[in-house]
């Protein structure tokens, strides 16, 4: 518990030190300047949306490459008959297979980070629903892991292509974007892919301010602000 006090205490400091909004590039030299931990934090990014997400055309789900990639080796398994099951072991695929596949899934098995299936094995993953559904691990065509194209989705995964989704609750969206030991440029690039894909995705329905907030952050570390003015200069680097 007194460590768990001295974290929080010194957490509130941080954010009182770090109380105005500053661009990316700041950022993410503050981030490396104020780490206290030994193992390599994560760096994440977080979205506050002006959107309703109980309106059907506001609920925003997307996938984004990040062309520094995430730090995190993603195991992927696939779901597929005939001859795409080889193709997927020959594109890097860690595991795959058909109906033996479902069944090793549905006994528990889980050690995978994104699982990819072809539209033809949908309806033998259906009922899967409850199971990998609360771990995001359910296939879907809008993040593009419901397809016929294993080898590009299976490579585009690896190489560092992520889904997210809006949060039900106040339009939150959030998304690791690598490591800190990553170099300034190579974080600065994946913040500038996810800033461009979520101005991109923007429902037309949306009115008023549609980026409320952006914080970037890091494992135990402080929530920066972002400058907003600053987003666009980062799109055009």
């Amino acid at each position: 518990m007194p460590e768990l006090t001295k974290r929080r205490k010194r957490l509130q400091e941080l954010r009182e030190k770090h109380s105005t909004p500053v661009n990316a590039a700041e950022a993410i030299k503050i981030l490396k300047e104020e780490k206290a931990v030994k193992f390599d934090p994560t760096v994440e990014i977080h979205f506050r949306l002006g959107i309703n997400t109980k309106m059907n055309d506001q609920q925003i789900r997307s996938t984004v490459t990040l062309p520094g990639g995430t730090g995190k080796e993603v195991r992927v398994a696939v779901v597929a008959k005939g001859e795409k099951v080889q193709e997927a072991i020959d594109a890097g695929a860690d595991v795959a297979g058909t109906e033996d596949l479902v069944e090793k899934i549905g006994g528990g098995f889980l050690e995978f980070d994104k699982l990819v299936a072809t539209p033809d094995c949908m309806a033998m993953l259906s009922k899967m629903g409850k199971l990998l559904g609360p771990k995001g691990l359910m296939p879907n065509p809008k993040d593009g892991t419901v397809t016929t194209e294993i080898a590009k989705t299976i490579k585009e995964l690896k190489a560092g292509k992520v889904s997210f989704r809006a949060e039900k609750n106040g339009g939150l969206v959030q998304m690791a974007i690598g490591k800190l030991s990553f170099e300034d440029e190579r974080l600065l690039q994946n913040v500038a892919a996810v800033v461009d894909v979520i101005q991109k995705v923007k429902p037309p329905s949306v009115k008023g301010v549609y980026i409320k907030s952006v914080f970037l952050s890091s494992t135990m570390g402080p929530g920066l602000k972002l400058d907003l003015t600053t987003l666009a200069e980062l799109n055009k680097k």
